[in-house]
């Protein structure tokens, strides 16, 4: 993991390589770790997601972005999700009201994340 600063936003990128994370536990370990490193957003690469996270039935994405919230920190997924957008309307939706929130950012990459912020 590595600390960013974009924009006046201190940010935890966590790196596209290691186990997977997706459940509240993991959540709760990425927040202590921003905490130590007064981040305040976690950039998390898709290619460490838990590959049941996007599927939404299974209310992982839900748990784990809920123990965020609570701890108010801001989580940006980077990756493209073009594919499984386009096979999950219930997915595009959701996509598209977190981006409309802010408090979760689905992103592309790092440059489309600090245009964001």
């Amino acid at each position: 993991m590595q600390l960013l600063e974009i924009k006046g936003h201190r940010i935890l990128e966590v790196d596209a390589t290691g186990p997977q994370i997706g459940i509240e536990s993991d959540a709760i370990d990425l927040i202590g770790e921003a905490y130590e490193q007064s981040a305040d957003l976690i950039a998390l690469p898709l290619s460490r997601l838990h590959p049941d996270f996007l599927e939404l039935r299974t209310g992982m994405a839900g748990a784990f972005l809920q123990k965020m919230q609570t701890y108010r920190y801001r989580v940006a997924l980077v990756g493209d999700i073009s594919q499984e957008i386009g096979a999950s309307t219930a997915l595009r939706d959701f996509v598209y009201e977190c981006n409309a929130v802010g408090q979760t950012l689905f992103v592309a990459d790092q440059k489309d994340l600090a245009s964001r912020l």
